[in-house]
């Protein structure tokens, strides 16, 4: 009796039919994933000489530490902390180290303190005003990484017990306790103990991962750019070719031929033909290759966990696409890099940090890192608004004093950044501020008493259509400006203007509301600086406008729109038109009006349809 065969077979997926899962028929089934090493050259070769891998190691390091951090502390200690961050260079080094760290697989900033015996641990409590005399950044080609620690009682469990660095003496190395190191890694090791050779105990380059997919599309753009060397190709059909190429003396003939006749085609446009001969030009279509470039470069954003549009740094492709799911889901992933990563890592050194700016170590300071999505004039109006309707409910409850409330909202407004410099306006202020803001609450409601009393009387407006501008009161001051940028006429002084609302839609005027964010005389400022810029207005560019942002005006324009105003155009962007003039020089080559801008009342009037009529210049 012979001996039975038993044959391993494998889940349902097999099919003896189909040959899945059959190493002679299935070509997948003898593939095999292996480690994939980079050394250093490559590497080095990758960051310096490709845009794609250089852009995956310093897009997350860049957008991680670029807004900084948010201190949750009192002004002069915020400042303190700040001036000893820009002493020591701490955001452009920890730039560095993040960096060095996703490119090599690990690096550590050095907290330099002047101790002579570096295997000593660092003990923060110990540390003076100024203890911290300098950062340094050690790239893991910089330090050597010790025997990963075993004791599961210490800290360092799993890491390196110490790191060794070249001392003063170039044949010395010094031992420097990990405490006194910010240690970051690129992709960590699944186990520290099963890392060999130069990484060990550190991590792999985030390029390794990646290398893949990079490679692929690296290549595919170069098979690409090849081809449009061959989009035209030339064929020539000459009667008995082959039989007569064996004749050297018909070769050399022939290519002479061809060359005469590449360049009368080149000279004279016309190419020169025996009557049997036949020309043909065949062209290469490209009509799919962007989509395949544009896919491989997806699988290599995948990979790198980066938005394309982050990546390329293009615009969303597509009907309705803006990007903001994925730029969202990647802000979420650099905030986990901030949290879980960097933070942790520098626990010890933002300990030493406090205590060398002010001295001592508060309890009450921490930080939060700063939102990287940045909010929309309009969007920051609108939390501006509920800000202040839920102080103004708060008020009216009577459930805080209006001391108190007064430095819960203006903390609130100052870390938002909605009013920045709000907290030393108040220090100039002083504690006089509230017989004045009473006297002045009394006053504002006796005037909307009288004018609710006069409403009554005559009852609701009749609903008509709406201008609302606020004049410009230092007009003098923009024309000037105006005129040295070389504009030969601008409008009026005194028709310069803001316009808040143009609403050709009848409204009631009174339920407009009244503006409350003024400077006590019904104006409004627009301080010095700024985002500013010189833009076309107009079907034609026609007219010339000064373009400028303030949250005020914003925050009017969209309050009216809900009471029913109307607007027609997508956006409202402030600005006062300097100019109509054809002849106006090129806006690209005009230097923005940076000063301050004083705007006078709000001035309601019915929309004239044939404003422009009504357009001179000086």
């Amino acid at each position: 009796m012979g001996n039975v065969v038993q044959l391993r077979t494998n889940d349902s997926l097999r099919s003896v039919v189909a040959g899945l899962g059959d190493p002679m028929r299935d070509k997948i089934a003898s593939a095999a994933y292996v480690l994939q090493y980079l050394d250093d050259y490559q590497l080095a070769a990758i960051y310096k000489s490709n845009w794609l891998g250089r852009k995956i190691v310093d897009i997350p390091a860049m957008d991680a530490v670029r807004k900084g951090r948010d201190w949750q502390a009192e002004q002069d200690q915020i400042e303190l902390i700040e001036a000893e961050e820009k002493r020591l260079g701490f955001w452009h080094k920890l730039l560095e180290v993040k960096v060095k760290a996703r490119l090599w697989g690990g690096a550590a900033l050095y907290i330099g303190t002047g101790d002579t015996d570096l295997m000593q641990p660092l003990e923060p409590e110990r540390i003076s005003k100024g203890g911290v005399k300098y950062l340094t950044v050690l790239g893991r080609r910089d330090v050597s990484a010790g025997e990963i620690s075993q004791d599961v009682l210490s800290e360092f469990y799993g890491r390196p017990a110490y790191y060794e660095v070249t001392g003063s003496s170039t044949a010395s190395m010094v031992r420097i306790h990990p405490s006194r190191l910010a240690v970051f890694v690129g992709a960590p090791h699944a186990d520290n103990l099963l890392s060999q050779g130069p990484n060990q105990g550190w991590g792999d380059s985030i390029l390794e991962a990646v290398y893949t997919a990079m490679k692929n599309a690296d290549a595919t753009a170069a098979n690409i750019a090849s081809l449009v060397f061959e989009a035209n190709v030339d064929v020539f059909r000459i009667p008995d070719f082959m039989t007569s190429l064996s004749d050297p003396a018909y070769s050399s003939r022939l290519l002479e031929r061809f060359a005469l006749a590449a360049t009368a085609k080149g000279v004279n446009r016309a190419l020169i033909l025996d009557k049997e001969e036949e020309y043909e030009r065949k062209q290469v279509t490209f009509a799919q290759l962007p989509e395949i470039m544009q896919t491989f470069l997806q699988m290599a954003a995948g990979a790198a966990d980066i938005p394309v549009t982050r990546l390329l740094g293009q615009s969303p492709a597509g009907m309705s696409a803006t990007g903001e799911s994925d730029m969202n889901n990647y802000y979420d992933r650099v905030s986990s890099i901030q949290s879980l990563e960097m933070t942790p890592a520098l626990y010890r050194l933002d300990e030493c940090l406090i205590r060398s700016a002010l001295g001592s170590r508060p309890a009450e300071i921490f930080y939060e890192w700063s939102p990287l999505k940045q909010m929309t004039e309009k969007e920051q109006a609108e939390i501006g608004k509920l800000y202040a309707e839920t102080s103004e409910i708060f008020g009216r409850t009577g459930l805080f004093t209006s001391e108190e409330l007064r430095t819960v909202v203006a903390n609130q407004l100052v870390e938002s950044s909605f009013y920045p410099g709000l907290d030393q306006a108040m220090e100039e202020t002083g504690t006089d501020w509230e017989k004045e803001f009473e006297a002045n609450k009394e006053a504002e409601a006796q005037a909307k008493a009288e004018a609710e009393a006069a409403r009554q009387q005559m009852g609701d407006a009749a609903p008509r259509t709406l201008y609302v501008r606020r004049d410009v009161l230092n007009a003098d001051e923009l024309i000037a400006w105006a005129k040295g940028q070389g504009f030969k006429t601008t409008l009026p002084a005194d028709d310069l203007h803001v316009t808040i609302t143009f609403s050709r839609t009848p409204v009631d005027w009174m339920k407009m509301g009244d503006n409350w964010s003024d400077n006590g005389k019904g104006g409004l400022t627009i301080p010095a600086g700024g985002p500013r810029l010189m833009e076309a207005f107009g079907q034609n560019g026609e007219a010339k406008v000064l373009a400028f942002a303030s949250s005020a005006l914003s925050w009017r324009h969209e309050d009216m729109k809900r009471n029913g105003a109307s607007w027609d155009h997508e956006e409202y962007q402030p600005h006062i038109t300097i100019s109509y003039d054809p002849d106006a020089p090129d806006i690209d080559s005009i230097e923005p009006f940076r000063g301050k801008i004083e705007l006078g009342p709000e001035i309601f009037q019915e929309v004239k349809e044939d404003w422009q009529a009504g357009i001179r210049e000086e």
